[in-house]
């Protein structure tokens, strides 16, 4: 796609957005640099405190101390952003401001095409593989000024929940590097967590960018299906996939959504619908606001620290807001051998059937199941998506947002999941594929070993504004997201 394809917003709009930009970071960021928010950062550069060449550099070292440990990156491309960083910089100088994400480093997870720069999907068959036009979402952040570091580490085309599926090695969590980051996005998660880059745009067909956001202590934000265009990442499930940002803090997730959000009209998911201010959003008042938990199948066999953590967010929101009662979700009956895994073996079919002993094991058993998936079951299937995605708006009658735990149990070792001696338990996240629902994580606490848990919270279909305000709401009264990872890849010298 050219470069001249106009984005969604005026400059009028740009300059908006910069001002309220401007209006959250009025502060002194507290922590070391490599651990701002992708708000502040944008905050000091504005002030002129620090250059844009200045912050990529620092990510960029940053990047080549800690990678060999994290696994975080499968592509750096440092010489580009350094050149990037430098024309942002003149800009800068002549008071032009290119978009909301001027001159802030950023890593894009690698199965979002970038024109120029290897795209892998942490697959075998694209090892070599360079495409010539940039993905919708890797557009828009470059003409929003981002500064691109490169392209983060996956499970195989995005297949897996674990980060431990990838042709490049798993990825490794910042708060212990024994344990999972989760995934699919795994090395975007692992990158914010270790402060490598400050903010990413990850993928979520069933969890990809809430698992390892909740893992790793970071926030993962999964919008409406439709919200935000999936050209030119590599498929994965057609009817359920989303790009989503991850971030640092709910601020930053609200202001990577303004540049991701909006009608691609040559997508075939994404609907012509506004786009709110969602900057502004997140200082909604949450006072009148009716929360569900839904208790039934989402907080059945809780590891004790989540339970106990999730608990405690909801009674803190409890205080902040109108009411909160326990709901009960539209049951969604899945039907036996008709998977929406047939979507993936649709893009697959020619590469597996040929080589099948190119994908990884987990990969290979995913597209065997989905080979054997009847057309009719299938069709089966999409119908009963449709009618989730009709039944859940009943909830929302009652209720304006939901609260649960993002997943069910800290990130387990990573030697457990690949010699698969630990069983995962049943998915908090993937429901909210299928309902189409926009659902955000955050962190909510940390494990009696260290590890961070997460809070989800889930809105209405088009949503987005109130999920951000309510996230915007609990992280305000918490410090939480404001907590970094010592001792394992941190404690390194700069």
């Amino acid at each position: 796609m050219s470069s001249d394809h106009a984005l969604p917003f005026s400059r009028r709009q740009w300059l908006l957005v910069g001002a309220q930009l401007s209006a959250q970071t009025n502060r002194t960021p507290s922590t070391e640099p490599h651990f701002w928010t992708l708000c502040e950062a944008a905050g000091q550069l504005r002030k002129r405190k620090i250059s844009s060449e200045e912050l990529t550099r620092l990510c960029l070292d940053r990047i080549r101390r800690r990678n060999d440990r994290l696994n975080a990156f499968i592509t750096i491309t440092g010489d580009s952003a350094i050149e990037q960083a430098r024309a942002f910089d003149r800009d800068s100088d002549r008071r032009l401001i290119r978009g909301p994400l001027h001159g802030l480093p950023i890593a894009l997870k690698d199965n979002i095409d970038t024109a120029g720069v290897l795209t892998t999907a942490a697959s075998q068959f694209f090892a070599t593989r360079i495409p010539t036009e940039d993905a919708e979402m890797a557009r828009r952040v470059r003409q929003a000024g981002a500064v691109q570091l490169g392209k983060l580490n996956l499970d195989e085309f995005a297949f897996a929940g674990t980060g431990t599926t990838g042709s490049f090695g798993p990825a490794h969590n910042p708060w212990n590097l024994d344990h999972i980051t989760g995934g699919s996005s795994a090395g975007s998660a692992a990158a914010l967590g270790d402060g490598l880059c400050f903010a990413s745009i990850g993928s979520d067909d069933g969890g990809s960018v809430r698992i390892p956001g909740a893992h790793c202590g970071v926030v993962g934000f999964k919008p409406s299906f439709g919200r935000a265009s999936t050209r030119g990442i590599v498929p994965s499930a057609y009817s359920l996939d989303c790009p989503g940002p991850m971030a640092r803090s709910v601020e930053d997730a609200a202001l990577m959504l303004s540049v991701m959000a909006g009608n691609d009209p040559l997508d075939a998911i994404t609907l012509d619908r506004p786009v709110p201010d969602y900057s502004r959003a997140l200082h909604d008042s949450v006072a009148n606001l009716r929360i569900g938990a839904p208790r039934p199948y989402f907080f059945d066999n809780l590891d004790p620290d989540v339970a106990a953590n999730v608990e405690a967010a909801i009674n803190l929101m409890k205080r902040k807001t109108r009411q909160v009662r326990d709901v009960t979700l539209p049951l969604f009956p899945l039907v036996e051998g008709g998977s929406t895994d047939i979507e993936l073996y649709h893009y697959h079919r020619q590469m597996f059937d040929a080589s099948p002993e190119k994908y990884h094991s987990t990969s290979r058993r995913m597209l065997e199941r989905a080979k054997a998936v009847s057309a009719e079951r299938y069709v089966e299937t999409l119908k009963r998506i449709r009618e989730a995605r009709r039944d859940v708006r009943h909830t929302f009658e009652e209720v304006d947002v939901l609260l649960l735990p993002t997943m069910r149990e800290p990130a387990p070792l990573i030697k457990e999941i690949v010699e698969q001696t630990h069983r995962l338990p049943l998915s908090n996240v993937s429901a909210f594929n299928r309902f189409g629902l926009p659902a955000l994580t955050l962190p909510c606490g940390f494990s009696r070993d260290g590890l961070p848990i997460g809070l989800q919270v889930v809105g209405p279909y088009f949503g987005e504004s109130v999920v951000l305000a309510t996230a915007f709401a609990y992280q305000q009264s918490t410090e939480w997201h404001l907590k970094h990872p010592v001792g394992q890849v941190s404690d390194l010298p700069i």
